[in-house]
């Protein structure tokens, strides 16, 4: 397989940005402080941005800005002078949803490449040729297209494609949404979603007002505009070979043990098949993997035809949380293998563990040895944010993770 496919990550702020490169992302998305559909992230300022994309350039990977509003009159003076910053500092495109926006950025930045945003609603081949025709380097195609429209409009576009592949889907077209305008007076087009359709609903019928008829499963109500999550790592052939060149993940607001698992999840997979294609197997360990950060169900969206009832969670809102980051590792010692540890959520000794870290497979241990900053012997790491030593069975390297199953949270003394 001569042809190179990008895993694309989310990066929320500038340790995740970190974090999605060491764990193998070829390149990363993020926004500034301004014109960005994630608000809820940490995003970056100028000199962060400045600082993370030549972290990317030194690792030989890509910084891609989103800049994907659908913007207002009131926003158009100042993108003119924010597409040149960004294009000075040197980031490798920017993701823009709006004609309007397309043009100042054309104008302001001739030389940065542009992204079609999935909020621009591209769906056909048609659409990918006009946006190729006005200078556009990439198009990320709208979710709600299957594999078999996507080898399509590849076949006629000749047009460099993204796709999401993992995370959250939205029940409004592309996430053209308007009920967190209406219902929270937050613009989701303008990165402020409170996302109402994870909220519970009843049913109103006209003539009857206030009489609220209840839709459910359970005793709490139905979530009936709660999608399952996306998730598309045991179909990797398929999507290599759809004639797609980027498989995106979506998180920027989700934690960096979210980012660290599922990137590193996607890169074993896709780099076995692309070094072995007729002799590719799907390792489940791959899908345990990603199912071991916070998410909801899993489905596949719209890459297999349109989804059924089975494409919603009906019961809950509720995200599924197995395991909890217990700690990540600042410093490690290869001569006595104890680990600096940054503390994320108690743990004891006797404790089972398992241990990610970047380009290596995961482990799984029980908690012998621990000792405080200052080398005395502790039982417990019970302090928020509190720095420890510990034993570990394997050699790691910074920013590898400690996690613990939520089965094993039960209540200890020292």
């Amino acid at each position: 397989m001569n042809r190179k496919i990008e895993l694309l990550a989310p990066a929320g702020d500038p340790y995740k940005l970190k974090i999605a490169l060491k764990y193998g992302a070829d390149a990363v998305y993020a926004g500034g402080e301004a014109f960005g559909l994630r608000s809820a992230a940490g995003n970056f300022t100028a000199d962060e941005m400045r600082e993370g994309i030549a972290c990317a350039h030194s690792m030989g990977r890509r910084f891609y800005v989103t800049a994907n509003i659908i913007p207002h009159n009131a926003d158009l003076p100042a993108m003119e002078k924010y597409f040149g910053e960004i294009s000075a500092m040197g980031a490798d495109a920017v993701l823009i949803s709006d004609p309007g926006a397309f043009d100042i950025c054309r104008a302001a930045a001739p030389e940065l490449p542009i992204h079609i945003s999935t909020q621009a609603n591209n769906t056909n081949a048609a659409s990918v040729a006009f946006w190729k025709r006005q200078g556009a380097s990439r198009v990320v195609l709208a979710r709600e297209l299957s594999l078999a429209e996507i080898r399509e409009i590849a076949s006629a576009s000749g047009c460099e494609m993204e796709v999401f592949v993992h995370g959250a889907m939205c029940v409004s077209y592309s996430g053209r949404c308007l009920l967190s305008n209406y219902m929270a007076n937050r613009d989701g087009n303008h990165g402020l979603c409170a996302q109402p359709c994870r909220w519970n609903y009843a049913l109103v019928e006209e003539k009857r007002p206030g009489q609220y008829f209840p839709i459910y499963e359970n005793e709490r109500g139905t979530f009936i505009f709660n999608s399952k999550d996306l998730c598309m790592i045991d179909h990797i052939p398929e999507l290599v070979e759809s004639g797609v060149t980027s498989l995106k993940i979506e998180g920027r607001v989700k934690s960096e043990y979210y980012v660290a698992t599922v990137v590193q999840a996607y890169r074993n997979a896709l780099d076995a098949y692309l070094a072995n294609p007729e002799g590719y197997r799907f390792n489940p360990d791959w899908y345990a993997e990603v199912c071991k950060v916070s998410h909801r169900a899993y489905g596949t969206g719209f890459f297999f035809g349109r989804p059924d009832e089975n494409g919603q969670t009906y019961g809950t809102s509720s995200y599924i949380r197995e395991y909890d980051v217990v700690g990540i590792v600042e410093d490690y010692d290869p001569t006595t293998g104890m680990a600096k540890i940054s503390q994320r959520n108690r743990f004891f000794t006797g404790d089972e563990i398992e241990v990610i870290s970047p380009g290596r497979p995961w482990f799984a241990q029980r908690v012998g040895r621990m000792t405080d900053i200052c080398g005395n012997e502790i039982q417990a790491a019970r302090h928020a944010a509190m720095t420890l030593y510990i034993k570990l069975d394997r050699p790691v390297e910074r920013d590898a993770m400690l996690r613990k199953k939520k089965d094993n949270n039960e209540k200890k003394t020292d």
